[in-house]
C-alpha cells in the first residue's frame, strides 16, 4: 500500500477557470476503466512544458513538442493510458498525429493546437480506432470540476490517484493552482515525471512561463527516483489561464513571480512525493539529504547514488541498518577527491558513521529503531562546502518484482 498518503477526495481539487476536463472509457487495455482524458482550454491560455530526454522518447512526446513550438496557442490536450505509443516508429508518430487531427476536427481548431500524451505498455501499436471513437464521449463529459476523475484516468500501475490544490493571493486577488500526476514505476528524473498537469488561473506572460516550469520540475519531479529508469513518455505541462483578475506578471524574479513560482513548486513537490509514496511495491518513504558539498550537483550525485542502489533499497525494505551499503554508495558516487574521513552519515537523528567508519556512539538498536519506521531520513554531511541537495525515494520490496513481471499480462 502507498506510504502515508491520505485518500484523495474529489472536493479537494479546485476547478481552474478556463480549463475543462472530460473522461471516457475507451477500453484501450482493459474494459470498464477510465483511460481517455481530454483537457480543453479556453482562449488565451498560456502553456509551457518539459519532456523526457530519453532518446527513445515516445511518438506523442515528439508530436507534442513540435506542436507546442509551432502553435501560437494550444486548445486541448488528449491523454490515453494503457498504451505508451513508444518504440512504434513512423506508424506511432502517424497515430499520434491522427489523434490530434480527430480532436482538432471536433473542436474546430488547427491540428497543431492539440498536444497528445500516452502512457502504458511500450512497443505495442496504439489502438487508434478505440481512441478516436471515444473522443466525442470525452468531450461530452467536459467539466471544470473533473480534476479528480482526470487523476484517475491517467493512472497505470498507480494504486491511488494523485492531486493537489492550493490558493494564494497576488495583488489582492485569489489565485488557484491545481495539479494531477501519475507515476509509480520507471521513475527517474531527466526532466519531470511520468505525466503531470498543473493548471492555474494566474496571469503570467507566456515568455516567462517556460522558465517557471523548468524551475518547478528541477525542484520537484527532478528530485525523485523509484527505480532509476527514465520513462520514454515523461511530460510536465503548466497551464496559466489568466482568469484570476490581477495584472499580468511579466518580470522574472519579481515578487509576484517568485510567490507564484514557490506555490506551483510546492504543488509539484507534493505530487512528486506522492509518486514515490506510491512507488511500485513501496513500503517506506525515504528522504536522502546531502549537505555541505562543494556544489548542488555533487550533492545530488551522492544522494542519487544512495537512492538508486538496489542493495541500499532492499536493506530499507528489510529494516536492516546495513551501513556498509550506504557508505559504498557514497564512495561510488564519482567524487574523486572526496575525503571520507570528513563524511558524517545520519539515520534520522542517529549518527551512524564518521571518520571513515562506524561512529563510536552508534548502537545497532538505534539504527534498527529508525529503519523500522515508514518514513526515514538519510542525512549525509560531506563537510567540504555549503551546498545541499535532497532526493526522495522508496524501498524495493518483493512486490516491485511481481508488479513489473506481470505488467504486460
Amino acid at each position: 500500500m502507498p506510504v502515508n498518503i491520505s485518500p484523495l477526495l474529489s472536493e479537494q481539487l479546485l476547478p481552474i477557470a478556463g480549463i475543462s476536463l472530460g473522461i471516457a472509457e475507451a477500453g484501450i487495455k482493459r474494459p470498464n476503466r477510465k483511460d481517455l482524458l481530454t483537457i480543453v482550454l479556453d482562449g488565451n491560455v498560456n502553456i509551457a512544458g518539459v519532456f523526457t530526454q530519453n532518446r527513445f522518447c515516445a511518438a506523442p512526446v515528439i508530436v507534442a513538442k513540435d506542436n507546442l513550438t509551432q502553435a501560437s496557442s494550444i486548445r486541448a490536450l488528449v491523454i490515453n493510458t494503457g498504451n505508451a505509443n513508444a518504440g512504434t516508429g513512423e506508424q506511432g508518430i502517424a497515430d499520434a498525429r491522427a489523434t490530434c487531427q480527430h480532436l482538432a476536427k471536433l473542436l474546430n481548431c488547427h491540428v497543431a493546437q492539440i498536444l497528445p500524451f500516452s502512457t502504458g505498455v511500450i512497443m505495442e501499436p496504439l489502438p487508434l480506432e478505440k481512441i478516436v471513437t471515444h473522443l466525442p464521449q470525452a468531450l461530452a463529459d467536459l467539466n471544470p470540476d473533473h480534476w479528480f476523475k482526470a487523476a484517475q484516468a491517467i493512472m497505470t500501475t498507480d494504486i491511488v490517484p494523485k492531486g493537489v490544490s492550493r490558493q494564494i493571493e497576488i495583488q489582492g486577488k485569489t489565485v488557484t493552482i491545481t495539479g494531477i500526476a501519475k507515476g509509480s514505476g520507471m521513475i527517474h528524473p531527466n526532466m519531470a515525471t511520468m505525466l503531470g498537469y498543473i493548471g492555474t488561473d494566474a496571469c503570467i506572460a507566456k515568455a516567462i512561463l517556460q522558465q517557471m516550469v523548468r524551475h518547478v520540475a528541477d525542484h520537484s519531479f527532478n528530485c525523485i527516483t523509484v527505480d532509476g529508469d527514465t520513462s520514454t513518455n515523461d511530460a510536465l505541462i503548466l497551464m496559466a489561464t489568466g482568469r484570476a483578475g490581477h495584472s499580468e506578471i511579466t518580470q522574472l524574479e519579481s515578487q509576484d513571480y517568485l510567490k507564484l513560482q514557490t506555490a506551483i513548486t510546492t504543488v509539484a513537490r507534493e505530487l512528486a512525493q506522492m509518486i514515490v509514496r506510491d512507488g511500485e511495491g513501496a513500503t517506506k518513504f525515504i528522504t536522502v539529504c546531502v549537505e555541505k558539498g562543494k556544489s548542488r550537483e555533487e550533492c545530488s550525485r551522492v544522494a542519487y547514488a544512495i537512492a538508486h542502489s538496489p542493495l541500499v533499497k532492499t536493506a530499507f525494505f528489510a529494516s536492516d541498518p546495513n551501513l556498509g551499503r550506504i557508505l559504498a554508495a557514497i564512495g561510488n558516487s564519482g567524487i574523486i577527491d572526496l575525503n571520507v574521513d570528513l563524511v558524517q552519515v545520519y539515520l534520522d537523528d542517529v549518527l551512524v558513521a564518521e571518520q571513515g567508519g562506524r561512529a563510536k556512539s552508534y548502537q545497532e538498536e538505534a539504527g534498527q529503531r529508525v529503519m523500522k519506521q515508514a518514513e526515514i531520513t538519510v542525512r549525509v554531511v560531506l563537510n567540504r562546502g555549503t551546498m545541499t541537495a535532497t532526493v526522495w525515494t522508496c524501498d524495493f520490496s518483493y512486490d516491485y518484482v511481481k508488479i513489473n513481471a506481470d505488467y504486460r499480462s
